[in-house]
């Protein structure tokens, strides 16, 4: 996300982290059992340019017993990646490959035309039995161009990308895809894609595709100023938008295959304390049920006296126009200090309603009054729900404490990603995220390694345990 620069410590200041290392898998203590986490990818480039053996920022998307991430890989200080990575599980998540995308970066094999790429995003179109990663290229730090679509049968096989959009004058952001997979739906096969120009004030652009990806048809939607939106689409055919607007989440709605859109129709506000040199802000996560109703979750301080830390909150809607009031997960007492950031929701699709399973994957610190900005560790968290989010189980520790200077520093803050992601396969929740095991801050260049590094739960998670 796009926001004023902090000033920051020094990179050469040093704090340790206490991540437990055994080979590739990360054994974390949690509150009730052991969590151990399997390493999916490694960043494997050596440019100087960016940090090397570094890997932030995932999304994820299952379909029957596959699970595919994508994530960027090589990020640099001033935006984008030297590529974008994918990791995919055919069998449930017990056994992960890992690639890189082919034909995107000047660093790619085979090498692309473009110098760095960012934002990735996963779908899969049941019609066409394509999965699609959708990412922004760029040619300069500030001249983001295309946004790119790569497509594969099985999630390994990627093909060169296709354009969605290109621009001599743009400098896209935030892209976001998704497939209508409802054999009744009208729209089956569609796809939709969302972005923002930045160049024109951060306004809102989508798209449309009938046919696997491979041609982009143009949607006309309202002059908005927006950010990070995530489509969705329910089982009737519809497409809801929830987005970032200014202070507000809000969305906007489809009712003929992404043609056009209406809106914005008002979420909530979204007021964050966020965490200084963290990069993060109230973007939504969003996820849809087997029955059609939308969960939008974003870092939030409003129900904290003086906005002293960010919780996590939820608001739902089953037509994407009126939705609930918000309300705090309840993560941590009210006024415990803990600030909680950067959530992954996931949904199982074959739930639904006030048997809806929820997970939920988050990085949160420590309280501020026992640490400073740069000594606060950098934790992940996960919290499930077996009713729709009426009730959630105790949270658990997933990784860290980790130090914010052993991250890639980038000109909002050190990074860790501006979203993680959490898919369900077989009733258990994976989540996928960014940890370090490097215990000394990171710099750029390739003799120096922030040994960021995408992981996994083995086995998934349970729900509402």
């Amino acid at each position: 996300m796009r926001r004023a620069s902090r000033a920051l410590v020094p990179v050469g200041y040093r704090f340790g982290v206490s991540i437990l290392v055994a080979g590739a898998v990360l054994g974390v203590a949690a509150p009730s059992s052991a969590v151990h986490l399997h390493s999916v990818s490694a960043d494997p480039y050596r440019n100087t340019t960016s940090f090397h053996r570094t890997e932030v920022e995932p999304d994820t998307f299952s379909y029957g017993s596959t699970i595919v991430a994508a994530f960027q890989a090589g990020r640099f200080d001033t935006g984008g990646a030297s590529n974008v990575g994918w990791a995919t599980s055919g069998n449930g998540g017990r056994s992960w490959a890992h690639g890189f995308l082919p034909s995107t970066t000047v660093y790619a094999k085979p090498a692309g035309s473009y110098l760095r790429v960012s934002d990735p995003s996963v779908a899969y179109d049941a019609k066409h039995q394509q999965w699609l990663i959708a990412t922004v290229a760029l040619d300069a730090p500030e001249h983001v161009p295309a946004v790119l679509v790569s497509r594969s049968p099985d999630g390994r096989h990627w093909g060169d990308p296709i354009a969605i959009v290109t621009t001599t004058t743009g400098n896209l952001d935030k892209d976001w895809i998704s497939c209508d997979n409802t054999a009744s739906s009208p729209f089956f096969g569609n796809c939709y894609a969302q972005w923002d120009d930045a160049a024109t004030g951060d306004t809102l652009h989508l798209a449309y595709s009938s046919d696997g990806g491979q041609t982009w048809n143009a949607s006309t939607a309202p002059s908005t100023v927006v950010i990070g939106g995530q489509p969705l689409v329910q089982p009737t055919g519809t497409v809801i938008v929830p987005i970032l607007s200014g202070p507000d989440i809000v969305s906007f709605v489809s009712n003929d295959g992404g043609v056009s859109f209406t809106g914005p129709y008002t979420v909530a506000a979204a007021e964050s304390a966020g965490f200084p040199s963290l990069r993060s802000g109230p973007l939504p996560s969003a996820e849809i049920d087997a029955a059609g109703t939308v969960y939008v979750v974003w870092q939030d301080c409003s129900f904290e006296a003086s906005c002293a830390a960010d919780d996590i909150v939820m608001s739902t809607s089953v037509d994407g126009v009126a939705w609930t009031p918000s309300v705090r997960i309840p993560i941590d007492p009210v006024g415990s200090g803990v600030g909680h950031f950067i959530p992954g929701l996931g949904v199982d699709r074959t739930t639904s309603g006030s048997t809806a399973r929820l997970a939920l994957a988050y990085y949160y610190h420590s309280p501020e009054s026992t640490c400073g900005e740069l000594t606060c560790g950098l934790n992940v968290g996960f919290v499930s729900s077996l009713d729709g989010g009426a009730n959630w189980a105790s949270p658990i520790q997933l990784a860290g404490p980790m130090s914010l200077l052993a991250l890639p520093l980038t000109n909002q803050g050190f990074m860790v990603g501006d979203y993680i992601s959490t898919s369900f396969v077989d009733g258990r929740a994976f989540p996928v995220f960014a940890v370090t095991t490097k215990k000394t801050p990171c710099t750029l260049g390739a003799k120096s390694s922030c040994n960021a590094k995408m992981v996994v739960p083995v086995g998934g998670l349970p729900v509402g345990q």
